[in-house]
């Protein structure tokens, strides 16, 4: 399975007075593990800030100037994104901005509801911890993440951030640590795609067999998910441990 964890930055709060995506950041997930690929790309908006909104994400024109716009970059994205599940944080909000550049450039373009599947994680929060504050910084809080070097909003940042609330979010939905997986150095291949680094892998991988330290590292974590719970983890109720 593979999954997309996306954030986007742009120039205000509402696609529908013309404000624009100025950034977006995408970490891969392949069978819930991070594969190493990512995609991250400032982008001129054609249009100034609103009112504080640079302000949350410390970008500015001056440094979006010589940025490529959006039509520049478009099948890019799209090919990163093409066939996954994305994983957002309010869906809503993204999709809305993402679908919005995309009639831009013309009815051919779609939507993306076309091209992907969406799981919103504010809603798997709102279900895990109902009546909460279920922002981004109050999950890592919640749940162990450390988010501390987050002074300002930023796509990539807010996607790896989110990679790992969305992991603890869904713990025992999948493997929890074993049967990883390994791969060799010769079969890495790294390449520059659309700013950022993409590292792609070999899907001829070899498994690797558990030893006592990554067993204690396994228990470990365990052991912190159940703090986070109160009391069993998933994966003990799973597991009959």
């Amino acid at each position: 399975m593979r999954q997309i964890i996306l954030d986007t930055e742009t120039t205000g709060l509402e696609w529908k007075k013309n404000n624009r995506i100025v950034e977006i950041g995408c970490v891969e997930l392949v069978e819930r593990r991070p594969s190493g690929r990512t995609y991250h790309q400032y982008i001129h908006p054609e249009r100034e800030f609103e009112p504080g909104a640079a302000e949350v994400t410390g970008l500015s024109l001056d440094f979006l100037n010589g940025k490529p716009k959006f039509a520049e970059i478009a099948d890019e994205f799209l090919a990163f994104v093409d066939g996954a599940e994305l994983v957002i944080h309010n869906a809503a909000f993204d999709i809305g901005f993402l679908d919005y550049e995309l009639s831009l450039l013309g009815p051919h373009y779609g939507r993306m509801e076309q091209r992907v599947q969406v799981e919103d994680s504010l809603q798997l929060a709102r279900q895990r911890f109902p009546g909460q504050r279920n922002s981004l910084d109050a999950l890592c809080r919640r749940l162990g993440v450390d988010n501390a070097h987050r002074q300002l909003h930023g796509a990539l940042l807010d996607a790896q951030l989110l990679c790992e609330v969305y992991l603890h979010l869904t713990a025992g939905q999948g493997e929890i640590g074993f049967d990883s997986v390994e791969e060799p150095q010769a079969q890495r291949a790294t390449a520059v795609f659309g700013g950022g680094a993409v590292v792609a892998t070999s899907d001829d991988r070899p498994r690797v067999r558990v030893d006592d330290e990554e067993r204690a590292a396994h228990e470990a974590r365990l052991e912190k998910l159940r703090k986070t719970a109160g009391g069993a983890a998933l994966w003990d109720l799973v597991s009959g441990a």
